[in-house]
């Protein structure tokens, strides 16, 4: 017997067998387990990941002279851990037993080689050669923006095909796949930026309002919402639970009849466009049953013609605090409103926490309450707590479903607490902030104990950008209406990179958002995100290093068109400029932008909003707060800096806020201290226009 197997149970699974044994269970798991001759089967009792989908493989779809050789080595994979030996020198990725959701993309990849085996005419795994591995990995390549990361992932699980079936008791002698001994590179397409590095940013024009909504949402009308909410479910609860009596129908009858007396309008609901008696919300107010409602408005002639006569809302008797703007942003919230509400409510919270901790989506959904105590000290920075799964073994090196306490916390800004703090409103101490049992909110919500899925959070992203739109045209604020991103849905994933290209890119931008974006650099820079090779700290370094290429690039076509440029960093500018060429079409990988990021006589940074470039020096920085500081803090400019140059449109937007100033200096109802100093700073502004001119190197101007 090989010594690979001589550890493995011989028994053959017959049709019964379940497919996961009791010992493989993630802790408190009581739900169904697959059989062996299932054509479905359900990985749930191995999946303790709350932001995973909930997986099932389907044999069906393979073809059929393979599907049994496959159902076998994945029933191997799940059963049994790989032998150490075929770990050494792989990629920690690489695990002795896999996760769920590992495992589900495995035999995936299995299904799709195995009806390319098919369609070539190979009718069993035990007819495969080395040279239709080979064919395989080089058609995956062939295919239309073929990326090298899937490409790389789709063989991997090709070499577990071949792991497994070398460790079963029955093999099918598969070949070693090529790239096993020749290395995976040469089987890979060109190598490429890709995942978030090739993700669009949310534009300005919509992240912009989106992130005020909902900071609104969560900070103004949270509260009100929440107290909406907990009046609709007392009011649900008694209408439940009142007793059918003569009593609840004579409350009920008085309560119709004083309707009708003053011609008030009977409350109602929107259901399929049809308006109908509100019977819980008229139950709750009354204390009758149910059915006595429902009898009542339905069925009695009186009441009947009353209602199509008179509808009218179901207001709820909370208060409403939340202004906008000084005005209050709902004249009441309705019965059948509350729900819907306390859904914007949930996504608003998802928008902040996911924007401004630049979290991945994942990470947000596996959040608990509690995650996020309030610091021992008065003015120590809150920290949020999580679990990574991804990367989770126990200490034999398997998987760890459950995951593991992320050894780096998130710094968390006040407007994150806020919203953390909104969640533990809703969920029970210990659950998911976002557990789909406790975010349905009137719905039919799953009964396990998972976070919402991505795509149902990507719909109620979009639900919410509708509703606040409609919100601000009802508060006449069309200037804050959500336009539409010209890449398409808002979505889930493009948060992260949103908010490191604002970082990188609006240093002092929109005024709204300024303050945020200066918290988060100080944040990111303090060790907030994950210290790993995929942490934020990279996609900051990308962006950051492709605002700096746009620079360099915008200097040179300035200089080749005339273009001048003054500071006391001029020359070093010029000289940076005429390295541009070199990133022309680049697009970076984060070893990349860590490389031009470390050339200190590329580090140009622009600052529109202070109508200056920076040419970073840290030995001459103003700005400079820690010796470790790598790149300037733009929104702490220094007129007097060393690092500071100018071009002409610079110096054109700067004449053009000189004007705006003069112009808010003029008229009878500007106290004339505040004239006079708008008037000096326009003269100041006007003092570094006319320096520039003087001063400006051209394109005839060598550089030192």
């Amino acid at each position: 017997m090989s010594t690979l197997t001589a550890e493995l149970p011989l028994t053959v699974p017959v049709t019964d067998t379940p497919v996961i044994p009791t010992g493989l269970f993630v802790d408190g798991y009581t739900g169904p387990v697959s059989s062996y001759g299932d054509d479905a089967w359900s990985l749930d009792p191995i999946n303790a990941n709350p932001s995973t989908e909930r997986a099932r493989v389907l044999w069906k779809p393979f073809p059929a002279s393979m599907r049994e050789e496959c159902r076998y080595l994945a029933w191997l994979m799940i059963n049994i851990a790989l032998p150490d030996i075929f770990l050494e020198g792989r990629a920690p990725s690489m695990r002795t037993r896999q996760s769920s959701a590992t495992t589900y993309r495995s035999v995936l990849q299995w299904r799709r080689f195995a009806i390319w085996l098919s369609k070539r005419g190979v009718t069993s795994m035990t007819a495969c050669t080395g040279e239709d591995f080979r064919e395989y990995a080089a058609s995956l390549s062939r295919k239309p923006k073929a990326n090298r990361n899937t490409v790389s992932a789709e063989l991997v699980g090709l070499t577990r095909l071949w792991m497994f079936d070398r460790i079963s008791p029955v093999p099918l002698h598969l070949p070693e796949p090529p790239w096993e001994r020749d290395g995976i590179d040469d089987f890979l397409p060109a190598a490429s930026a890709g995942g978030e590095n090739i993700t669009e940013a949310i534009s300005t024009e919509t992240m912009g309002p989106l992130l005020i909504w909902a900071l609104r949402t969560v900070d103004d009308f949270g509260g009100d919402i929440l107290a909406a909410w907990s009046e609709n479910r007392r009011l649900t609860q008694v209408a439940k639970t009142a007793p059918r009596t003569k009593q609840g129908l004579a409350r009920l009858n008085t309560y119709l009849a004083e309707l009708a007396e003053h011609g008030h309008p009977m409350p109602t609901i929107n259901v399929n466009g049809r308006r109908l008696a509100a019977s819980l919300y008229i139950a709750g107010l009354t204390g009758s049953a149910l059915e006595q409602v429902t009898t009542a408005t339905s069925k009695r002639r009186r009441w009947k013609e009353y209602l199509a006569a008179h509808p009218g809302r179901c207001p709820l008797p909370s208060p409403v605090n939340g202004t906008v703007g000084g005005t209050g942003w709902t004249p009441g919230i309705d019965f059948d409103e509350a729900p819907l509400l306390m859904r914007h409510l949930g996504t608003a919270c998802f928008i902040v926490l996911t924007y401004l901790t630049g979290m991945r989506p994942g990470e947000v959904l596996g959040l608990r309450s509690g995650c996020c105590p309030d610091p021992d000290e008065p003015g120590q920075r809150h920290v949020i707590h999580g679990y990574v799964y991804k990367t989770a073994v126990d200490e034999d090196g398997n998987h760890l479903s459950t995951g593991e306490l992320r050894d780096v916390p998130w710094v968390a800004i006040t407007p994150v607490v806020s919203a953390i703090r909104v969640l533990e409103q809703i969920v029970p101490g210990g659950e998911l902030l976002f557990g789909s049992q406790f975010h349905q909110f009137g719905g039919f919500g799953q009964g396990t104990k998972v976070a919402l899925r991505t795509e149902t959070l990507r719909e109620r992203v979009e639900n919410f950008v509708e509703w606040v739109t409609q919100l601000a045209l009802r508060l006449e604020r069309p200037h804050e209406v959500i336009p539409r991103d010209p890449h398409g849905a808002i979505g889930t994933g493009r948060f992260r990179r949103t908010l490191a290209w604002h970082i990188a890119r609006r240093p002092g931008g929109l005024v709204a958002l300024a303050i945020q974006y200066g918290h988060m650099r100080t944040a990111v820079s303090a060790g907030y995100a994950s210290r790993s090779r995929d942490g934020i700290h990279d996609l900051l370094d990308i962006e950051t290093a492709r605002a700096t290429a746009d620079t360099l690039a915008t200097l040179a076509a300035d200089r080749a068109a005339g273009g001048g440029i003054s500071g006391p960093a001029a020359r070093r500018a010029i000289f940076a400029a005429g390295q541009a060429p070199v990133f022309e079409g680049i697009v970076f990988t984060a070893r990349q932008a860590r490389k031009l990021l470390t050339n200190s006589t590329l580090a140009v940074h622009d600052n529109p909003h202070a109508f200056l470039t920076c040419v970073y020096n840290p030995d001459k920085a103003l700005c400079r707060l820690r010796a470790s500081q790598t790149t300037p803090s733009l929104d702490r400019c220094v007129s007097t800096c060393a690092n500071i140059a100018r071009t002409d449109q610079h110096v054109t937007e700067l004449v053009l806020k000189a004007n705006e100033l003069d112009k808010q200096g003029v008229g009878e109802l500007v106290p004339e201290p505040l004239a006079e100093r708008l008037r000096s700073h326009a003269a100041g502004l006007r003092h570094l226009a006319e320096k520039h001119y003087r001063e400006r190197l051209t394109i005839s101007e060598a550089p030192a």
